[in-house]
């Protein structure tokens, strides 16, 4: 589960309209963002990077793994898959030697809200220090936010959660732990206040897998077109981060709401030597880079050919660690939630996919009335069903 839905929001406050490229908070400095449109191509995924021709679609069988729900997160430790999922009041655990496996393993519960804290949404599990944690978002309403848990086994041994004292205290949720150039980052979806305006992506550091320290940074802000096509309100959430061969970081998220099938994945790189704290260090894809909808995705990406909507993804990553990417090659797994194309889309019927990613070289994101330069190349990705 995800943004604040519509059905959602009887204690928050309606949404207000925003113009474009209004303001965006970096720290406590107010400053304008307009984070703005690129291009490439789509073709069959190349073993390494090479010029591809941006013609040559390729019909690739879509792979359900006939789990039912949203947010997959799928690390591999050794030679095992471990997913995790909300269900049942809490989070359960499951494990398989093959990634599509992950649908028919036994569903072991390691965690539940006996303290009633309301919804549990969008677990993700990394291992730091050879310890597993589970970070989540528990709450209802407006009282959203994350918490963690941990143990030395996969599966078994979780403690008490912990609520994260994230910068500010507000709204959270989608929260995930990464490792960057020997520093520790904490990157979630949130609000700016305590109202239901847009859901904004945030960035802090972390002196430990439990104990977030400084201020919170924005890197993201719903404010292209193609981010809101669905409003009330306008999304930016399920952040993960991954490594380039060239060493840069990027964010890739979801746009647009969860509950309608223009949700799709977009891009956020930062620049070479860049600082992830700040804003205008972050470039993003001019457009979806995985979506159901030509319109708004970034030019010479097409549309998904077999389901609706996908977002909310997982990089299938060694110990969940960036530093690991890709495993091997140009290509890696993922894992994402969709609709199948020809299925009403809502809630109840998203299903976990598996899928493929692979970088793909001199990409251009361009930006326009902002600080700094207006055009950053490098590598994105193209997302194959």
């Amino acid at each position: 589960m995800r943004a604040m839905t519509p059905e959602r929001k009887e204690s928050v406050k309606s949404f207000k309209s925003l113009k474009f490229g209004v303001l965006a908070l970096v720290g406590a400095c107010a400053v304008p963002l307009s984070l703005a449109l690129p291009d490439a191509a789509r073709a069959t995924p190349p073993a390494a990077h090479v010029a591809v021709p941006q013609s040559a679609h390729v019909a690739v069988p879509q792979s359900s793994t006939g789990v039912k729900g949203a947010d997959p997160s799928v690390i591999k430790v050794g030679t095992t898959y471990i997913a995790v999922k909300s269900a049942q009041g809490g989070i359960i655990v499951r494990q398989s030697s093959t990634l599509s496996g992950v649908a028919s393993a036994t569903a072991k519960k390691v965690w539940s809200d006996t303290a009633g804290r309301g919804e549990v949404w969008a677990p993700e599990i990394v291992v730091d220090g050879g310890r597993y944690y589970i970070y989540f978002t528990a709450g209802t309403g407006a009282a959203h936010r994350m918490y963690v848990i941990s143990s030395a086994s996969a599966d078994s041994g979780y403690g008490a959660a912990v609520k994260l004292a994230l910068p500010d205290d507000k709204w959270a949720i989608d929260g995930n732990l990464f490792t960057f150039n020997g520093q520790r980052w904490f990157v979630w979806s949130g609000w700016a206040g305590d109202t239901n305006v847009e859901q904004n992506l945030y960035l802090a550091r972390m002196s430990s897998p439990t104990t977030p320290t400084g201020a919170r940074f924005i890197i993201s802000q719903p404010r292209e077109s193609w981010e809101r096509v669905v409003g009330n309100p306008y999304i930016n959430e399920a952040p993960a981060a991954i490594k380039d061969p060239n060493g840069q970081l990027h964010i890739v998220y979801s746009a647009n709401g969860s509950w309608s099938d223009q949700y799709c994945m977009a891009d956020l790189r930062l620049r070479a030597g860049g600082d992830p704290t700040y804003v205008w260090d972050w470039y993003k894809s001019n457009g979806c880079l995985f979506g159901s909808h030509a319109a708004t995705m970034m030019s010479g990406w097409d549309p998904t050919l077999y389901v609706n909507g996908p977002g909310s993804h997982s990089f299938v990553l060694p110990n969940g660690d960036i530093n690991s990417s890709p495993p091997s090659g140009n290509r890696f797994p993922t894992m994402f939630h969709a609709v199948p194309k020809g299925t009403a889309y809502s809630w109840s019927n998203r299903v976990w996919y598996t899928g493929t990613a692979v970088w793909w070289g001199s990409t251009t994101y361009t930006r326009a009335n902002v600080p700094g330069a207006t055009s950053n190349t490098g590598y994105g990705l193209k997302f194959f069903e």
